[in-house]
């Protein structure tokens, strides 16, 4: 489908761009809290996705697909927060396992001289590898649920 299909490629390529003005935030916002005011790194990147989640609605909304408004924006922003909560859901139980592995690894392969605690590397490499897998639920299951009223063309 979106290997072979002109319009669904250049769909994937704007949800991606949102995907990345949502990291932005994402980042953002979780390092903020995480490293400036210190809430634990868990709720940080709930926190930081939930902002992220309201910022790629909107731009998906408008941008991604204009053409779909066959569904009042209620109903779409009702399975756009399911979907995303589902997703969130993913995240928050990768989280903890995804993190302790990904902090010992680079607890072990920082050198200390480094410009950056391997803790904030570990972390941030953490939310990065979550951001990627939840990218991809998302785009399918906002395609087939939430956009399916546009047409693949």
């Amino acid at each position: 489908m979106i290997i072979t299909n002109k319009k669904e490629r250049e769909r994937f390529l704007k949800f991606a761009v949102v995907g990345v003005i949502g990291a932005v935030l994402d980042f953002g916002i979780f390092n903020l809290l995480n490293e400036v005011f210190g809430v634990d790194a868990l709720y940080s990147s709930m926190v930081s996705f939930v902002a992220a989640i309201i910022s790629n609605f909107l731009w998906n909304r408008f941008w991604t697909y204009p053409d779909s408004r066959n569904k009042t924006v209620t109903s779409q922003i009702v399975q756009f927060i399911i979907v995303s909560l589902i997703g969130l859901s993913i995240r928050a139980l990768l989280f903890t396992p995804f993190e302790k592995v990904i902090l010992n690894f680079s607890n072990q392969v920082i050198p200390p001289s480094f410009f950056l605690e391997p803790s904030f590397v570990g972390h941030n490499f953490t939310l990065a590898v979550l951001i990627l897998i939840v990218m991809f639920w998302n785009f399918f299951a906002n395609r087939f649920w939430t956009y399916n009223d546009v047409e693949s063309i």
